[in-house]
Parts: C-alpha cells; structure tokens; sequence
C-alpha cells in the first residue's frame, strides 16, 4: 500500500566519471521520487545510467573517480550525498538494501552461505549464533532455497546461478529496509522462481510497508510490479509516469523503441540429416554428500541424472528449465570441464576418457560464453587482450597485426566499436560485458559453442540484437550451440530443439514446435505459461 508522503527524492542529480583531464557525465540532471511502500521502476538498455543511478544513492560509486556536479538524494530529509561514511554505515544495509545484479562477483568465495547472510543479522541487529542461525533459515527458505540446512555450509560456486541470486536477496531483505534497491534481481532466475521472488517482494511490502527502486531490463515484470515508471536513456530520464500510462501510451520515441523490442524471428528448421558434432549418452554427474567426522559419502546429489543429448552443425539444442535443474552441469560436463560418466563424442570422436592435455588442442573447437561476464573476465587484463587471448595460444602464428584485426573484426561484429578495446571490463556496462564474452568465444571460429545464459544481461532491444548475431554467425559457419537458458522466449527465437529438464532429468524433448506449442507434462506446461502468459504467472508450479 502506497501513500503521499515521499520516502526517498533524487533533485537534479547528474553523475560524472574522471577520465584523464575530461570529465564523462554518465546521469544528467535527473529527477525521481519514491512513496513509501511504492515500487518505481527505473529501466532503459544497458550503458543507459540505470545501475550508476542506484549506486549514487547509497554512495557506492568510486569516488574520488566519481563526482557529482549537480543534485540532491534526499533520504527522509536528510540529504545522503553530503553524508559521512559513518552516516552511510548506518544506512546500507538497514534502512536502504541493494540486491546486485551479479551475484557472483557480490559474494565472497571464501565464506559459507550461512556467515556471510548471517553477517547482516549481526551487524545491524546484534543477533547471537543460535538466533542468526534461525533467522538465515527462514531467510533462505522465504526465497526459495531448496533444503536451506543443507545449504549453511555451501561455498557461492556450489550453488546455481539462480541460487546465488536468492542468497543475494536474502541478505537484502534480512533487515526489513524502508527502502530495496533491486538492480535486476531476477536476472539469473527462471521464469517460474522469477514469479516466487516477485511475489515474495509484493508480500514483504504489503507486510512491511518497504518501497523499491526496481532496476531491470525485462518490460514484463516493469508492467507487473511497479506502480511508476521511469524510462532512462543516455543518462536522462526520457519519460517517466504512472505504469499502465507508459505502457498503454508512450510519448517518447525511445520509450515506443523499447516496448516494441524483443527476439524476433525462427530457428532453421530442425535438420536430422546435418552432421553431428557433439552427441552423449547416459551423461551423469554425482556430487558425493558427506558427513560424521569421517566425512563417509551417505548419499549423492544427481546433477545430471542418465542424460543423452545430440547437438548438429548448424543446429541449436535449447536446454531450458528452473534454476539448479542441471542445465549448466549438463553443458560443463560436455565441455569435459567437470568430471562424469556415459559417453560424450566430438566431431565423432570419444572424448570422455581425453586427459586435460589431449582436450587442450580441441579447446579451439568448443568454446563457451558463461553466464555471469564479470566474473568470468580478468579485470586486470583489457578488452584487447581477453579477446585476443586465445588467438595466442590456438593460432599462434599470427602477426601482431593480424591477431590485432581479428580482435577488432569481433568485438565489431557484436556490435561494439573496435576503438573500445584498450579498455578495461569495469568500464563497461553488464551487457557490454555479456558482448565481449560473445567475441572471445567467436574470435576462434569454433565448431560447437556453449552458451550459458548469454542473454540473461541484456536488456530487450539488445537481447534481439543478440539472437540476431547468433543466428547469422551460426548460418555463416555453420555452428553448433548448446542454448542454456531461463528465458523461453529468447530459446524458441533460436532453438530447433529443446530438451526441459527438472532435478537432473530429461522431462520433455522434442523439435521446438513440439514442445513449445504441445507440452506433454505439466512441469512444462507450467514453464510456457508463465513465460508466454504474464496473468498466468501467479500460482505456477514449485515443483
């Protein structure tokens, strides 16, 4: 329930990063304000000042690099830019919360899920042990961990990509802030835990009375969550108003851009007569689960359970289902990246018993895009030399020149200026980021790529972008894809096939028509349902 009276104002506020003698405006000049208990949705393509607008209002930028030449955010009437880092201390995290958009660059490595959502309840509340305990429980079950006990003593890469973000909100809403900035907090997450998570955000207001500044790309959820929009682009808010007003009649240009944008466009037909370059039979991968003092095995989490899967030249596998279903173990497994058993051939060779040496030389074959692009670019390397990485070690004879016009060929080719490349990832924004992970990968000219949530970054415009390169690059050589992702709507715009799967096993597989047009089991026909029908997504299944 939302009333009158202004919780959180943003006057006039512009942002500027320090670049050598020039000064780089990032936000110019704009205004907002928040209600309690409101939910202002801030959205607009990747680079646009959203996530820059968000971090100014905790003061989480890097400052002295970052200033601000005009405005105010004025919090309950106190005005948090000139505020002391003392001051700042005991506003983050207690009164104002921010759930990240990349969970696994937020999270410490080196500390248990337990510590590190526990740290919060200690911190701000001063709980005891046995209380922090009981809080992170009922935390990590409100968000939809699966057996939260088991989960305590998890290291961030043990869990999901989608796990990892429920943590993330965990912690975020531990303290039940006044105020939650969610910087696409549903990024990482399936469709189906995509509509918990939402729900959950709406009930804690309800219950609490908590407004949100909501940062997300996925025009979706804008139209079922917030109560006002307003759309960024270049850093200026363009147009801003109540949210069915936006969305129903749109003055701005770039505002009618944006509702208009999303993956367009088939797949080739499914092709049985292509070559196949990557196939595997009765995949599996078994995690041991240990315990008592002699850490004895007592049982095992089936990750993947008795998989097979067959993937063409020129062809796309879509692999689609909930967060912690096996999607990504299934792929690394492939990849010869992780340990399992079956049988996995590539370009028709037995690949399963290769040594880590004799995988080297096929490394330039099968390449992978992953799903979190800060984590997994060097941040002390530029964009120069994480793409032209590979080139050093797979094409070793090239000239200087010639690796150096192959880099620019790529990063031009996913649509970023080759004039950007002696920069460094941090100066790019997250879907700037998702596209230079696409260049390293198509830079070597593979057969088989893995793609893992490469479009979960992107905002919609670019998503489509996206789909349309990928398309063309594979139409062009030929390419195999193993398609990983959340977002149906972006798998059926470039999958032939699809294979769903839940808890480590094959559900449903078939041509794309097949299974997005007739469903056989009710695990994915709740999954269509709530991708394709937005009034449907309350009361999917949590199966």
């Amino acid at each position: 329930m939302t009333n009158n009276q202004t919780l959180l104002s943003v006057e006039d506020l512009s942002v500027a990063f320090r670049q050598g003698e020039k000064d780089n405006h990032a936000v110019d000049r704009i205004s907002f304000n928040i209600r309690k208990g409101e939910t202002v949705a801030l959205v607009g393509e990747s680079g646009s000042g959203k996530s820059v607008t968000a971090l100014s209002v905790l003061k989480l930028l890097p400052y002295p690099a970052a200033s601000h030449p005009s405005g105010k955010v004025v919090y309950q009437g106190e005005d948090l830019i000139g505020a002391t880092e003392s001051e700042m201390r005991q506003v983050r995290g207690n009164k104002i919360s921010m759930i990240f958009q990349e969970p696994m660059s937020s999270l410490n490595p080196l500390h248990t899920i337990e510590r590190q959502v526990a740290e919060v309840l200690k911190i701000h509340r001063g709980l005891g042990e046995t209380n922090a305990r009981k809080r992170v429980l009922e935390l990590l079950d409100q968000v939809g961990i699966p057996d939260p006990e088991e989960r305590l003593n998890s290291y961030p890469h043990q869990l999901s990509g989608g796990q990892r973000q429920r943590v993330m909100i965990a912690m975020a809403l531990a303290n039940e802030p006044d105020l939650l900035i969610a910087d696409e907090p549903t990024t990482a997450l399936d469709v189906t835990v995509q509509a918990q998570i939402l729900q959950l955000l709406k009930d804690l207001q309800k219950s609490t009375g908590m407004a949100m500044l909501f940062i997300t790309h996925d025009l979706g959820i804008v139209r079922r969550i917030s109560d006002r929009v307003c759309v960024m682009t270049q850093g200026k808010i363009v147009e801003q108003g109540d949210t069915e007003d936006i969305f129903e009649r749109p003055q701005h240009a770039y505002t009618q851009h944006l509702l208009a944008a999303e993956p367009k466009g088939n797949p080739p037909q499914s092709d049985s007569r292509q070559p196949i370059i990557v196939e595997a039979k009765d995949l599996k991968v078994w995690f041991p689960v240990k315990r008592g003092f002699l850490r004895r095995t007592v049982s095992h989490i089936k990750a993947v359970d008795g998989i097979d899967v067959t993937v063409r030249a020129g062809q796309t596998l879509g692999i689609v289902g909930e967060s912690g279903s096996g999607k990504t173990t299934l792929g690394l497994a492939i990849l010869r990246m992780i340990s399992s058993t079956g049988r996995i051939s590539f370009d028709g060779a037995d690949i399963q018993a290769n040594s880590w040496k004799q995988m080297r030389p096929l490394r330039r074959d099968m390449q992978i895009v992953f799903q979190d692009p800060f984590g997994s670019l060097s941040p002390r390397m530029s964009v120069a030399d994480i793409v032209g990485e590979g080139l050093k070690i797979h094409m070793p004879d090239l000239s200087t020149k010639e690796r150096e016009a192959k880099v620019a060929a790529a990063l031009e080719e996913v649509g970023l200026d080759a004039a950007t490349r002696f920069r460094y990832p941090h100066e790019f924004s997250g879907g700037q980021r998702q596209r230079i992970s696409i260049a390293r990968a198509m830079v070597l000219e593979p057969k088989f790529v893995m793609l893992d949530e490469p479009t979960s970054a992107l905002d919609m415009s670019v998503q489509a972008q996206v789909v349309d390169l990928l398309r063309d690059l594979q139409t062009a050589h030929g390419l195999a894809y193993l398609f990983i992702s959340h977002d149906l709507k972006v798998v059926r715009a470039l999958a032939n096939d699809v294979v769903v799967m839940q808890h480590g096993k094959v559900m449903e597989a078939g041509t794309s028509d097949e299974v997005f047009d007739n469903p056989r089991t009710e695990y994915t026909k709740a999954l269509m349902a709530a991708a394709f029908r937005l009034e449907a997504i309350e009361g999917v299944i949590s199966t």
